[in-house]
């Protein structure tokens, strides 16, 4: 519905009714659902709630990929007798080159 509000002694702008409760700056609220497409958990049922699925995965003793915490990863690079015997085998092979041996 359209109404006319005066704001000033003589000066009127169009009032507009909002039908719904008013919204935020952003453009859409981010919602993650509850609900996915059936899917079966090793108990044999089929589920459609995310948060009964990892409820059954959990009580089984499954790690839902993606979510687990996976421990500091030590790069083999980093270890300086590793990067020693890497070098000296590039050498060796270098050398063996060098001197005519060709393995097939």
């Amino acid at each position: 519905m359209v109404g006319l509000e005066e704001f000033e002694p003589g000066r009127w702008r169009v009032q507009k009714v909002r039908l719904s409760a008013p919204r935020s700056d952003l453009p859409m609220p981010m919602v993650i659902s509850d609900t996915m497409d059936p899917v079966e958990q090793v108990d044999g049922r089929f589920y459609t709630s995310k948060r009964q699925y990892r409820a059954v995965g959990r009580a089984h003793g499954l790690v839902e990929v993606g979510n687990e915490k996976l421990p500091p990863r030590v790069r083999a690079s980093e270890d300086r007798n590793i990067k020693a015997a890497r070098r000296r085998s590039i050498h060796t092979a270098i050398q063996k080159y060098k001197a005519g041996v060709r393995s097939s």
